[in-house]
């Protein structure tokens, strides 16, 4: 696995800030970030995602809050060719 840091929590004030990294070979997004509140959390399992697919959050997972100026280092996947729509 080799990691590309694409950005971290503008004018971040302390070491604990998100940030967020691409795996070359796969692609995956790696995210450090706050953890989500109890509240958050609840309402997530309250909306759900999918008819019958549980709401509860595996041992091996867990829920963040990426902040919104995060989503600028998010990258895009590129647009097909002669498609001009965004």
């Amino acid at each position: 696995m080799a990691l590309r840091f694409l950005g971290i929590y503008p004018n971040t004030p302390d070491d604990g800030s998100p940030t967020i990294w691409q795996d070359t070979d796969t692609g995956d997004l790696i995210i450090q970030s706050w953890k989500a509140d109890p509240g958050t959390i609840r309402e997530a399992q309250e909306v759900g995602s999918i008819p019958g697919h549980t709401t509860d959050v595996p041992a091996h997972e867990t829920v963040i809050r990426l902040p919104a100026t995060m989503l600028q280092f998010i990258p895009r996947p590129e647009a097909p060719h002669g498609n001009t729509s965004t």
